[in-house]
């Protein structure tokens, strides 16, 4: 009976946590789409998924460390309160296809040379 209540209470903190968000990692997705942008565009496409990534950062660490209390304090305090953690607010699956854009898009300024346009470029003053 012992053996069975500890895998139970193991496997409810498991199901129930959210990954975190250095431990996801970056979905495929082709630079082929990102194909036609100039490096202006790509530079600003980066721009604007990196800031994504950044938010849905910061939401999956907060997701993550809310569910690692909560399964703490259900371990310790009440083990029936693990089955009810929510699943909910889980942004893994976003942050992974982030990642991703972010690889395709640095993948595709490489291919156009975008990084040596860029060092060639007069600094403005």
């Amino acid at each position: 009976m012992k053996k069975s209540l500890v895998a139970i209470v193991f496997a409810a903190s498991v199901a129930g946590c959210a990954t975190n968000p250095g431990n996801v990692t970056a979905q495929y997705v082709s630079p082929l789409q990102y194909q036609s942008y100039s490096c202006q565009q790509l530079a600003a496409e980066s721009q604007r998924i990196g800031t994504r990534v950044s938010e849905v950062t910061g939401q999956q660490q907060q997701k993550a460390t809310n569910d690692a209390v909560a399964t703490g304090v259900g371990v310790v305090l009440f083990w029936p309160a693990l089955f009810f953690l929510g699943g909910g607010g889980d942004k893994s699956g976003e942050l992974s296809r982030l990642k991703g854009e972010s690889d395709a898009i640095q993948q595709a300024a490489i291919q156009k040379n975008c990084m040596a346009q860029s060092a060639s470029a007069p600094a403005a003053s």
